[in-house]
């Protein structure tokens, strides 16, 4: 034994001495951006609860530093965003439902909030819950009603539900929608930490908070058996059927879930707007969530949340852009497209959708492909010279 190791260690100090021991395995452009891509929520992550005490500015993208109380608010508004998009995505991206009337619950949520805390006389936290039952209630409601059709028929019911809530909002019965204005929060009915300016950062916190629900509650249900059953209808619902199950409890489910979770979304927007207003209540308002959706990349875990925040982001900044000095002293032909910033985001909308098919999400999976399709220069081999045949 000892003379067979001696003659192994030997062979393998002989092969070091003459540089043929394997070489260690480099690692490529496409590998690093493998890696980074593992550790880039834990990085996003670490950047939002840092944001409040950054004094830190970036030029182009915020307005002064980051913990600022106008950027703050900003941020919030990304982060419900990013959160009602990703609720959204269980019906888009997890079963395959194109709903047009989503927005319903998240203004129903807000509605009903302030409604109940203004004319019953409740705290915000028992107006919240209840809020949150009313507009999940609602959903389950018309849920029932419009999943007993599918495909277009099932986007226009939700589309004609919507518009409903739209028009009664608008008419303001009773006083209680405040018509076209909105209606504001009174300050005196909501806590004292939550009102003011100084106080910006509380309603961060609560968006963050919000998000963090909606991630998880998303994440849970969809590795969940029921969120199998999801990505099977959305696939093949009739091959769903045949194996003994029935597809409309478990859309139902997914439809419910997603406009709890609006309406919750609903409570935070209150907070951060200071009251209820009726553009949360179009079907405009919808389509906004899907172009969110569709930027970031749907049926992903991280492409709604991207999407909705990058919405938002560029909806402030280039309305902000529009009515700028430097948009104003252009042309004519430049300046009155470029003044409207539903142009601007079209057209950022129609690029990233050619550009990056799939969202914004695929870009690290496009740039790891395009690294694969590098031609690499192999190492020439030492050239082997050619043995002599002997002379017969």
């Amino acid at each position: 034994m000892s003379t067979t190791a001696g003659t192994g260690a030997a062979r393998t100090a002989a092969g070091e001495e003459e540089g043929t021991a394997m070489p260690l395995p480099v690692a490529t452009p496409s590998m690093r951006l493998r890696r980074a891509a593992r550790w880039w929520p834990a990085a996003f992550g670490a950047a939002l609860l840092l944001a409040p005490y950054s004094a830190l500015p970036l030029p182009g993208l915020l307005d002064g530093p980051i913990g600022s109380a106008g950027n703050l608010q900003l941020l919030a508004l990304c982060l419900v965003f990013g959160a009602l998009a990703t609720g959204y995505d269980l019906l888009l991206g997890r079963t395959g439902l194109l709903s047009f009337g989503h927005a319903l619950y998240f203004a129903a949520g807000s509605y009903a909030t302030n409604t109940i805390m203004v004319e019953s006389g409740l705290s915000f936290a028992a107006s919240a819950v209840l809020g949150v039952l009313a507009g999940t209630a609602l959903a389950a409601l018309l849920g029932s009603v419009s999943l007993r059709v599918g495909g277009i028929a099932f986007s226009m019911v939700t589309l004609a539900f919507a518009q409903a809530g739209s028009i009664l909002v608008e008419r303001d019965p009773g006083g209680a929608t405040g018509g076209e204005e909105g209606r504001a929060v009174p300050a005196g009915r909501l806590p004292g930490a939550l009102i003011g300016i100084q106080h910006t950062v509380n309603l961060y916190w609560i968006s963050l908070a919000y998000l963090l629900v909606t991630l998880a509650a998303v994440t849970w249900a969809v590795r969940s058996p029921v969120g199998r059953v999801w990505e099977g209808i959305k696939e093949n619902e009739r091959r769903v059927e045949v194996t003994g199950l029935r597809p409309y409890g478990f859309k139902l489910v997914a439809f419910v879930l997603a406009g709890a979770l609006a309406a919750l979304g609903g409570v935070v927007h209150l907070l951060l707007t200071g009251g209820a207003t009726p553009q949360t209540t179009t079907s405009d308002f919808t389509l906004s969530l899907l172009v969110m959706v569709v930027l970031g990349g749907s049926g992903s875990r991280w492409g709604p949340l991207i999407g909705g925040v990058l919405y938002t982001w560029a909806d402030h900044r280039l309305g902000d852009l529009a009515g700028s000095g430097t948009v104003g002293g252009l042309p004519a032909v430049l300046r009155v497209p470029l003044s409207q910033p539903l142009f601007l985001l079209g057209t950022l909308f129609v690029a990233v959708v050619y550009l990056l098919p799939g969202g914004v999400v695929r870009l690290p999976e496009r740039i790891r492909s395009a690294a694969r399709r590098v031609p690499s220069h192999p190492t020439p081999s030492p050239s082997v010279p050619l043995r002599e045949e002997p002379s017969p």
